[in-house]
């Protein structure tokens, strides 16, 4: 049974707020609640709730420009959290006021980045009644196999995917209207427990907190320009590149920033053994097409197995393309006649040019490529616009 906590939170309804601060909230120290049973404190509560998104709201969304949302954090209402501990595994799960947290100097995650995060989004229906996940249960997976490679214990896919769903509807007031945008949704695993000597923490913290998103690159729609790093490497064969730890992401912030300081986009890295070889770009995968061909770099442990890349994969193939998951070589790049980018965040983002020793490589954009064609078949499953035939999303009520 899921539990939700309501600490105290300031509002302009003050004279409600402090009734329900002064007598539904538990007394500190014990474990009865005050002035009400249990029963009356529940219903005061989803009292205090009701009035106080109301009065926020009105037509049951969050005060938000949506017409203007970015890629960027808007806190919202909830998170969940769910401890564990080798004695007595994972505790019941909880949604909790979104809010900072508390960590020992000495946590696993502090001192050894032991910890994964995973993305994924909540879609409103058209119709405005109910919200779509795309595929969470390979979400879940995922930070399965690096929870094992992390040495971290890791939930099953249905409690994954259960407090997805609570988190949620949680928080449903900031699933952006049909069109325009999502609520990216962040599950956190990381080792919480204090450890000095280096060692897998005693004990660990499964958060997901969320925020409202519009396009993740600047330039919105419009096609972005890379750079290929030629000196710089995101992953190396034997290491962690095939999973989504927190480790692997700070690296990339010089080379990404040297890059946008250039006028670039993104950053595309090559393999680190023969420097040759298109891995993957800061934050996503990249394909190239030429002729009737969709080529994407092998996942040989050194690229992570992106969802949405996944499912771009399969939905180019029912299109009639053929896809090669293959070595790509960077000299590919000036033969290409399309290139994109492929991640949850950016979904499926067109390439206008790549620079790569000098040298600009153009590639072919607008509404009647391969890309945009696949951008739509996509977008049309994960925001309801067509029958999902093939049971990708996940209906929330």
């Amino acid at each position: 049974m899921l539990r939700r906590r309501l600490p105290h939170r300031k509002s302009s309804m003050s004279m409600l707020n402090k009734f329900a601060g002064d007598f539904v909230m538990p007394n500190p120290g014990h474990r009865r609640w005050s002035f009400f049973n249990f029963r009356s404190a529940y219903y005061m509560h989803s009292a205090y709730e009701t009035a106080l998104h109301s009065h926020r709201t009105g037509d049951g969304y969050a005060d938000v420009n949506w017409d203007d949302l970015r890629f960027s954090l808007t806190p919202t209402d909830y998170m969940y959290s769910m401890k564990y501990s080798k004695d007595g595994g994972f505790s019941q799960g909880e949604l909790i006021r979104y809010g900072n947290i508390e960590l020992s100097p000495s946590a696993g995650v502090l001192n050894y980045a032991q910890g994964l995060y995973e993305g994924l989004k909540a879609y409103r229906k058209a119709n405005g009644n109910g919200f779509l996940l795309f595929r969470p249960e390979l979400n879940a997976q995922r930070m399965q196999i690096g929870a094992d490679r992390m040495c971290m214990p890791s939930l099953a896919v249905d409690q994954f995917v259960h407090a997805v769903k609570q988190t949620v509807v949680a928080n449903k007031r900031w699933v952006p209207p049909p069109g325009k945008g999502s609520l990216y949704i962040r599950p956190l695993l990381f080792g919480s427990g204090p450890i000095l000597g280096l060692a897998p923490a005693p004990e660990y913290t499964f958060l997901i907190y969320t925020s409202p998103v519009g396009n993740y690159f600047k330039e919105g729609l419009a096609p972005i320009n890379l750079i290929v790093a030629e000196l710089t490497h995101r992953a190396a064969p034997g290491g962690a590149g095939c999973v989504k730890t927190i480790a692997n992401y700070a690296p990339v912030l010089k080379a990404q920033t040297q890059a946008k300081e250039k006028g670039f986009t993104d950053v595309l890295f090559l393999d680190s053994v023969k420097n040759k070889y298109l891995e993957e770009a800061s934050s996503c995968n990249i394909f190239i097409l030429k002729d009737n061909v969709i080529s994407t770099p092998i996942t040989n442990g050194t690229i992570l197995e992106g969802v949405t890349r996944r499912s771009v994969i399969e939905i180019a193939r029912e299109l009639g393309y053929q896809v090669e998951e293959r070595l790509v070589s960077v000299d590919d790049l000036a033969v290409a006649d399309e290139v994109f980018c492929t991640g949850t965040a950016v979904v499926v983002a067109p390439v206008n040019t790549i620079t790569y020793n000098d040298q600009r490589y153009t590639y072919t954009c607008g509404e009647e490529t391969v890309t945009n064609t696949i951008y739509k078949s996509l977008t049309a499953i994960q925001m309801g616009l067509v029958e999902d035939r093939k049971g990708w999303t996940v209906d929330i009520d």
